[in-house]
């Protein structure tokens, strides 16, 4: 029998309907399509980015690089810029770094006052249960190289609710899935360690990590998502006066579930998608009506995933995009999904990569001012490592592979 980490065999399997009818993604225009590296290949280990339209028009992407990941105390965040109307990436400048400690994933924002936001985990102690996430600002960012930073700090939450939200969430994942376990002395021991984590307070507080993007909501509220592996689950970072504080809301207890991608349904409900550590190898899925606050039960829904970042975005017309790894083991193929009912199906998909080697992984997605649909990713190859960005219209999605 197979056995999975205690944090990620203890799921829940909530089904989401697609029954609604089909809608025509004809588009007048001819389809289209680009894509290149933003760097050539790299021996080190590149990963983990984000991206951003910046108020003139330019491109940023973020992500880090070093000898390895929380291990590998040389790990830095880079970046890089397309200038508008450029087909060429500039040299990869430094973002960030914390000598002698690892600075991992990344995700970066534009607020309403237009200024950019970098986000990313200090890794303090070499694991990810160890990790602190910090944030700059900068209002000057559109020169060449790196933004002059303005303000750094770091975001410490005390999660709502966490010690009975978790336990219960726990207690009903063991009933309703006992043949997931496996019965025995070191499962009992790995459950009971689980529980004694739930309820201590350094544990509950450190080891949250960003890896999608913002979502701002009409409120003007700003939901930053974060997860954590020492329980395997999500909860929103919050602010309501534009970044100045942060609060936690109630934590996404899927046990297997982390690293969510938020989008708003025109009725204000907030759905979230779930990359899935654990056996069901599908893509996890809750909803929160008050604005990220709490959620409902962590789901299940159709759309596989072995294990791989997840991102999405809401277009401009109210469409989804959703892109991810579709496959139920590996990396080696990379799929974007278009919704035209906020989720509740997914008629179209195509490839941005697909093949049978490889790892293309970790996507961020966004739309620019022009309503093109950027994506960048880790493009793992035997040549070595580099981010790959993609730009695309809906008529190319609709067009499949």
């Amino acid at each position: 029998m197979r056995r999975w980490p205690m944090t990620t065999v203890l799921c829940g399997v909530v089904a989401v309907s697609t029954a609604l009818p089909a809608w025509s993604a004809g588009q007048a225009e001819a389809a289209q399509y680009e894509a290149e590296l933003v760097f050539p290949l790299h021996p080190k280990h590149n990963h983990a980015p984000g991206i951003v339209e910046c108020p003139n028009g330019d491109l940023l992407v973020s992500w880090y690089r070093g000898s390895g990941e929380r291990s590998a105390d040389d790990v830095a965040v880079y970046g890089a810029r397309r200038r508008k109307g450029s087909a060429q990436w500039s040299e990869p400048f430094l973002l960030a770094d914390t000598p002698g400690f690892p600075d991992c994933n990344t995700a970066m924002h534009i607020d309403g006052q237009g200024r950019l936001w970098l986000f990313w985990p200090t890794i303090v102690a070499n694991s990810w249960e160890s990790c602190i996430t910090n944030y700059r600002i900068s209002s000057q960012y559109t020169g060449d190289g790196a933004p002059k930073w303005e303000w750094q700090g770091v975001i410490l939450l005390k999660p709502r609710d966490f010690r009975e939200k978790m336990h219960k969430a726990l207690d009903e994942r063991l009933r309703a899935a006992p043949s997931m376990l496996p019965d025995d002395a070191q499962t009992k021991q790995k459950i009971e360690q689980l529980k004694q984590r739930i309820d201590d307070k350094l544990f509950s507080r450190l080891g949250w990590q960003p890896r999608c993007k913002p979502t701002v909501l009409p409120s003007g509220r700003i939901l930053l998502p974060l997860y954590s592996d020492t329980y395997s689950a999500g909860i929103m970072a919050i602010s309501d006066d534009q970044g100045q504080t942060w609060f936690a809301g109630e934590p996404l207890a899927g046990f297997g579930s982390i690293q969510p991608t938020v989008l708003r349904r025109e009725n204000g409900t907030l759905v979230a998608y779930m990359r899935e550590n654990g056996p069901l190898r599908r893509i996890r899925v809750a909803e929160s009506a008050d604005e990220g606050v709490t959620w409902g039960p962590v789901g299940v829904t159709d759309l596989p995933n072995p294990g791989a970042g997840i991102d999405g975005v809401r277009l401009a017309n109210g469409h989804w995009v959703l892109v991810y790894n579709d496959t139920t083991e590996g990396r080696s193929s990379l799929a974007v999904s278009l919704s035209s009912d906020e989720g509740r199906s997914w008629k179209w998909t195509r490839h941005l990569e697909r093949h049978k080697t490889g790892s293309y992984h970790y996507p961020a997605v966004i739309q620019a001012a022009d309503g093109r649909i950027h994506v960048v990713y880790s493009f793992f190859t035997d040549g070595g490592k580099s981010m790959k960005h993609a730009a695309f219209d809906e008529a190319w999605i609709s067009e499949h592979d």
